[in-house]
C-alpha cells in the first residue's frame, strides 16, 4: 500500500491544501459486511497484511475525487448541522463525558472503521468530512486512521492526503485500547462493535474508548422484540455493556445528513472495577 499520495502533483496538493435501521437493510454497497468469526484462532488469522483488490489509479481519478472531498468538507462544514454537532461535543452534557475520558491526554487518536467507499457514493465523504473537521476543530483529536477492507488505491491515496493514515491489517475491529480512544464506525455492522467490545472486556479499556457509531439503545429496543434470535450471539458484547453506558443521540437537523448519519450516537463507558463482566456474557 502507498504511504502517501505521491501520484498527486504539486499543484493539485495546493489546491488540497488551499432509515433508522440497525444495519438492516442497509444501502447496497456502501458497507462490506463482516464475515461472523467463530474463534479466536480464526479471529487472528485474519488479522493479516491487506492491500487493495482495486489497484488502478490515475492522477486525474484521485484528483477528482480529492475535489469532491474538499466540496464535502467545505459543504458541511457551513452546515447547521455541523453547528449543532460540535456545540454538543463543547457545551451540552455530553461534553463533561468527553473531558472525563480524555482526561489529561494531549491528544485522542481516531480510529475510523467501516468508511465504505468515498469515491462512490455522498454518505461515506460526508461522514469522512464529520470526522476530518473534528479533528480540525477540536484540539484534543489526535492522528486519523482509517480501514476499510473495499478501500481502492485510488481512495487509499487521497485519504493519505487528507492526513489520515490507512491501516495495512484488517484489525475487525479488535483494537485494544491501552490509551484514550475515540472509535468512529458509523452504520457499521452489529459485530464490529461487539468485536470491539469483547477484546476490551474489562472495566480500564471500556471506560478509555469514546464511541461514535450506531444507538445501541436501538440495538436493545430491537432485542426485546426479537428476543432469542440468532443474532444474539454477535451482539452480546453490546447487549451486555448496555447498563454502563451513557449514550447521547445526535441531531440530523436537516434531511441532507440524514441518510449519512441516521440513528448515530455517542457513546460512553462506565464500568466499576469492582464488577464482574465475565458474568455478563
Amino acid at each position: 500500500m502507498a504511504a502517501s499520495a505521491d501520484t498527486l502533483t504539486s499543484d493539485q496538493h495546493k489546491a488540497v491544501t488551499d432509515d433508522w435501521t440497525i444495519v438492516l437493510p442497509r444501502r447496497k454497497n456502501h458497507k462490506r459486511k463482516l464475515p461472523k468469526l467463530k474463534t479466536t484462532i480464526q479471529q487472528q488469522l485474519e488479522q493479516t497484511h491487506w492491500t487493495p483488490t482495486d489497484l488502478e489509479t490515475t492522477p486525474e481519478r484521485e484528483l477528482h475525487l480529492m475535489q469532491k472531498m474538499q466540496i464535502c468538507i467545505e459543504k458541511l462544514e457551513k452546515s447547521r448541522f455541523f453547528s449543532v454537532f460540535l456545540d454538543q461535543i463543547v457545551t451540552s452534557e455530553a461534553s463533561d463525558h468527553f473531558r472525563k475520558v480524555t482526561g489529561s491526554e494531549h491528544k485522542v487518536n481516531m480510529v475510523i472503521y467501516g468508511i465504505g467507499s468515498i469515491e462512490s457514493f455522498e454518505s461515506p465523504r460526508l461522514q469522512l468530512s464529520l470526522a476530518i473537521l473534528m479533528k480540525r476543530k477540536l484540539d484534543w483529536v489526535g492522528e486519523i486512521e482509517v480501514f476499510d477492507p473495499i478501500i481502492s488505491l485510488t481512495e487509499s491515496k487521497v485519504l493519505e492526503a487528507l492526513k489520515c493514515h490507512v491501516l495495512s491489517v484488517n484489525e475487525q475491529g479488535m483494537r485494544k485500547v491501552v490509551n484514550p480512544i475515540l472509535f468512529f464506525m458509523p452504520h457499521c455492522e452489529a459485530e464490529l462493535y461487539d468485536n470491539l467490545l469483547k477484546t476490551n472486556w474489562k472495566h480500564d479499556s471500556l471506560n478509555k474508548i469514546i464511541l461514535f457509531g450506531n444507538s445501541f439503545e436501538k440495538y436493545e429496543q430491537h432485542h426485546s422484540v426479537v428476543r432469542g434470535s440468532t443474532l444474539d450471539e454477535s451482539r452480546k458484547h453490546l447487549l451486555a455493556i448496555r447498563p454502563f453506558t451513557k449514550e447521547f443521540e445526535i441531531s440530523t437537523v436537516s434531511d441532507d445528513y440524514f441518510r449519512a448519519f441516521q440513528g448515530s450516537s455517542w457513546h460512553f463507558f462506565s464500568v466499576d472495577p469492582t464488577t464482574n463482566l465475565h458474568l455478563l456474557c
